[in-house]
């Protein structure tokens, strides 16, 4: 049996991972410039007292690999003909907000960010691939966080509105599918890049923590904000480009969080992890209303509470996504004595003794392909929208061998059992899934830590932690393994 006519399949990437080039062209630093890995907490920042401004201050004993990546920005060509080798009929990437508006904050846009973007959709859809894009993925402009606050402060809206309409307007026809905010429900872990909050009025102590000197007010009122850009997202693409879906982007695997026991404690509290992982941002984005249980919990917390407006509520209720898109990547175990924790990939609990096996140390992610279909009909169920899985993946530690290549079967059989799931949830379950897209399929600057030792491509790229490396691709075995898959459209699996 194949995947249903029409079925995307591809990869994804994001912008700050790949391209490099951090300051060329125009282009000013955005906010994961200034880190090794989203889940350092440990951001390039210092306070001025002199100005009582936060300014970039880069540590001169770390490597920022992300400032040069894979280079995408130059090789884009050769890359993309890779990416088309497997078969892709859609590439996923992101717009850097700051190589369009460098600090975010112009009336005008940079031409020289809008003409390489122009190159790579067309660059795309010459090689046979829909782009879908990112609005934005971990990449607003560094100076709209020090000058403004970010997210907290709603002139944000304004500058995003600008944002937006510039890239519909400039890219109409050439972009069938917008996600607005990358793994933005991610920001009660991470609000410092997940929602791009910075507090401007620290205390003492705060002076020396950018990132957990940010209060839950600032937090809360970026949340309303994020939700309000959202609709404006929704409404411009609708007016500028009728032809265009706007959806949002989820990391979901949260949402396959299972009860340690039958423990009603246990129960309720697996619930109230996926509420307040997943559900508490998705709900808003497809309902158009802010959910009940986060009213609630400003009614408990009066001064978490943000400013809101009728016209503004108006505006949520009236533009909803076309679609659902999200990450999955494993299952979590609750249980009421267990320390949850939270990093790129999801939620940690305890371990769970019915699963096989976990990606290699020191990453040991539980593999769990029936999660995944878990999580799928979790989402169908609830939002009754398609669903677009745009990223799933497993990063390895791994070298070229002898023989220059790579062989890789634990990739292989992870591709493998995630996909035979999908197509039990779409012909088993009913569930509407639009297409699959691999997180990276080519190697990238690791998001949550910052490196390149943790590789997800099905194409190698030689560059090391250190900075080294010729930045040559070579192509992997799973590479065409998933070639098979796709040119079958999933028949042979």
């Amino acid at each position: 049996m194949k995947f249903p006519e029409g079925f995307l399949w591809g990869g994804a990437v994001a912008a700050n991972q790949i391209e490099g080039a951090w300051l060329e062209d125009g282009k000013k630093p955005n906010v994961t410039d200034i880190m090794v890995g989203i889940g350092s907490n440990d951001p390039g920042l210092k306070w001025n007292e002199e100005t009582g401004k936060w300014e970039m201050a880069l540590d001169p004993e770390k490597k920022y690999l992300s400032h040069e990546a894979i280079d995408f920005y130059h090789r884009y060509p050769e890359d993309l003909k890779l990416m088309a080798g497997m078969g892709f009929n859609c590439f996923r990437t992101s717009i850097g907000w700051a190589r369009i508006f460098p600090n975010g904050d112009e009336e005008e846009p940079n031409e020289k960010g809008l003409e390489f973007y122009d190159k790579l959709f067309d660059e795309m859809k010459k090689d046979g691939m829909e782009p879908v894009i990112t609005l934005s993925h971990y990449e607003t402009p560094l100076h709209l966080m020090t000058e403004y606050g970010g997210w907290s402060n709603p002139k944000m809206i304004e500058f995003w509105k600008r944002y937006v309409t510039v890239v519909f307007n400039r890219y109409k026809g050439k972009v069938k599918y917008w996600l607005t905010f990358n793994e933005v429900n991610g920001m009660l872990r991470n609000s410092f890049v997940c929602a791009s909050v910075l507090n401007l009025h620290p205390d003492e102590a705060g002076k020396k923590d950018p990132v957990h000197s940010i209060t839950k007010a600032q937090l809360w009122q970026a949340y309303y904000n994020i939700l309000v850009a959202n609709a404006w997202t929704v409404k411009l693409c609708h007016e500028i480009d009728p032809a265009a879906k706007c959806g949002n982007m989820m990391t979901a695997s949260g949402t396959a969080t299972y009860p340690e026991n039958c423990d009603p404690d246990n129960v309720l509290g697996a619930y109230d992890t996926q509420r307040w992982a997943v559900f508490y941002m998705c709900d808003p984005m497809v309902f158009g209303k802010i959910p009940n249980y986060v009213l609630a919990l400003w009614e408990n917390h009066p001064d978490w509470k943000p400013e809101m407006h009728d016209d503004e509520r108006k505006l949520m209720a009236e533009n909803t996504i076309d679609f659902i898109s999200y990450s999955y990547y494993r299952s979590a175990v609750y249980a009421k004595d267990a320390n949850m924790q939270s990093n790129t990939g999801g939620i940690k609990g305890k371990n769970n003794p019915f699963l096989k096996e976990c990606s290699p140390k020191p990453w040991s992610w539980p593999v769990d392909p029936k999660g995944f279909r878990y999580t799928m009909n979790i989402m169908q169920d609830r939002y009754h929208l398609p669903q677009f899985v745009v990223e799933n993946g497993i990063g390895l530690d791994e070298n070229l061998d002898e023989n220059g290549k790579i062989d890789d079967p634990f990739r292989v059989r992870y591709l493998e059992e995630h996909l035979k799931e999908m197509k039990k949830a779409i012909y088993e379950d009913g569930c509407d899934i639009m297409g699959y897209l691999w997180w990276g399929p080519i190697d990238v600057v690791s998001a949550g830590t910052g490196e390149m030792k943790k590789r997800y491509g099905f194409v190698y790229v030689d560059r090391f932690n250190d900075g080294h490396g010729t930045l040559e691709r070579k192509t992997k075995n799973s590479y065409f393994r998933y070639k098979e898959i796709i040119e079958s459209n999933g028949e042979d699996l």
